[in-house]
């Protein structure tokens, strides 16, 4: 039933929230139960009641949350604007961060390095070698500096690697020079994670210098064209931060876009939760709901969704 997936949903998303945003983690408990709620997100298509797109929708137009009263009056005092909402954008988070949890597996690649993110949003994660990092036992300076814990066994890089090619495929590439897509970009940060928006508005700096291309297309049936642009010489890395659990159970979808990164012979990074990745099993114990970062089917570590650890297997 739809109100049975809807109660999932919420209660999955709590648990993600759990110890980062207790304002999300207390409004996803109340939704389930709540009448008006679920009326409103059962009228909605399957893939717009995500809770990072109500969410979102309502930090857009109505500012911070604050508590599940205020955001349960909100909601059902203004269906109309906060539906239009969700109906016109996507979840798109677009976390520079994630960039440190990649860094130690690109930096092991032969260079130079071509990149192609999907569901690249703005094209933020596009951009590691424009950052700082800031690992235990290891630094590389610039801007925003992104802070990540790290166990003793990830291979912590001492430089970024050179990368003379990069591109993004979307469903709905998101401008970063408009102020409304930059407003969605922050509107999908969440409380309790304010620090975020400094990392977010440094990144969309460094981006305006040299905006990275990002392609409107669908990952399961455009990347070979975009791909095929790739430079010869570069080793070509296609890489996903939290896109296939977006696919809603699309299990030929998820198969579909596995071979289609299979034919362009490139490197696939993934950083999804396990069980959205075709093939791959879950190494042990999976820390609470703890994306995992697989390398061509092989795990290589477990890791924060927002970017600030990474424990290498």
């Amino acid at each position: 039933m739809v109100e049975d997936d809807i109660a999932r949903d919420y209660r999955v998303f709590g648990r993600e929230a759990r110890g980062r945003s207790q304002v999300y983690e207390e409004i996803s408990a109340h939704v389930p139960g709540d009448p008006g709620l679920r009326e409103f997100l059962t009228a909605l298509p399957r893939p717009k009641q995500q809770p990072n797109l109500l969410y979102g929708a309502v930090q857009y137009l109505y500012g911070p949350i604050r508590d599940w009263p205020s955001f349960r009056e909100t909601v059902l005092g203004h269906e109309d604007e906060v539906r239009a909402v969700m109906m016109r954008r996507r979840t798109q988070t677009n976390e520079a961060a994630r960039c440190a949890l990649l860094l130690p597996a690109l930096a092991a690649l032969p260079e130079p390095l071509a990149l192609i993110e999907v569901g690249a949003s703005a094209g933020l994660c596009l951009l590691p070698d424009r950052y700082g990092y800031d690992y235990p036992g290891g630094r590389i300076a610039g801007s925003p500096m992104l802070s990540c814990r790290a166990n003793a066994a990830t291979p912590v890089p001492d430089r970024v690697p050179e990368i003379i090619w990069r591109a993004g495929l979307d469903l709905n590439p998101l401008d970063i020079t408009d102020e409304s897509d930059c407003a969605w970009l922050h509107a999908l940060i969440w409380p309790g994670e304010e620090y975020r928006h400094d990392i977010l508005r440094q990144a969309l700096d460094i981006a305006r210098q040299d905006p990275p291309r990002v392609v409107r297309g669908d990952l399961r049936t455009d990347l070979a064209t975009l791909a095929a642009e790739a430079p010869s010489d570069a080793t070509l890395v296609v890489f996903h931060t939290a896109v296939l659990a977006y696919l809603h159970d699309d299990e030929p979808g998820r198969e579909a876009f596995a071979e289609a990164v299979a034919s362009t012979g490139a490197v696939w990074l993934a950083n999804e939760s396990p069980r959205v990745i075709p093939g791959v099993e879950a190494p042990g114990p999976r820390p609470e709901m703890a994306p995992l970062l697989v390398q061509d089917g092989r795990p290589l570590a477990w890791t924060d969704g927002h970017g600030t650890w990474i424990e290498w297997l």
